[in-house]
């Protein structure tokens, strides 16, 4: 027993040391690709700056929720505009893989669209409009399509005057829901 007790004082102070200096090593922060360019707006970036912006801002909202034409009005602050703006946000066509799904058209400074060349992809078309430098415009359209449901979104936002979102989903059995979430800022 006299070797085992020298044994865990003498060697595994040692290999303790390497075990945690390497277990350590492999914490180490992930490191981004350098030239990880986006290539088409960044919609994740844009409506997560939006969301910090208007948590700070705070403005009034006139919330209309509504389905199948049953509406509600109210006068709000919205409290989690990360979560109010997610369906834009995840809208984001900024992958990787996607990097050749999209065509770009210009129409002059003011206006770009984005259109997906593959029928598979669920976000169909961004279109983005500038002013100054400075959006003023975003919309996006997005269409999913299987067996058992189809869902049709059109998400329209105007920094600091209204955001916009209009579903219709259609499911097997159940019938065919409208939607539709209108914010006016104040």
């Amino acid at each position: 027993m006299y070797w085992y007790k020298n044994f865990n004082k003498y060697l595994l102070t040692p290999l303790s040391a390497v075990l945690i200096t390497s277990g350590l090593y492999s914490c180490r922060p992930d490191v981004k690709e350098t030239g990880s360019e986006k290539r088409f707006f960044d919609v994740s970036a844009y409506f997560k700056n939006e969301a910090v912006r208007l948590t700070k801002l705070n403005p009034a909202v006139t919330k209309s929720a509504s389905h199948n034409n049953d509406t509600q009005t109210q006068k709000v602050h919205i409290k989690n505009w990360t979560a109010e703006l997610d369906l834009f946000t995840i809208s984001d066509i900024n992958k990787p893989s996607w990097r050749d799904s999209y065509t770009i058209a210009n129409s002059g400074d003011s206006l770009i669209i984005y259109k997906a060349k593959l029928p598979e992809l669920k976000t169909k078309e961004i279109l983005v409009r500038k002013h100054s430098g400075k959006v003023d415009l975003v919309m996006i359209y997005n269409h999913t399509d299987n067996l058992l449901y189809q869902s049709s979104e059109k998400l329209t936002y105007f920094p600091d005057s209204l955001y916009l979102i209009e579903k219709r989903q259609s499911v097997k059995l159940l019938g065919t829901n409208k939607y539709k979430i209108e914010g006016i800022l104040r």
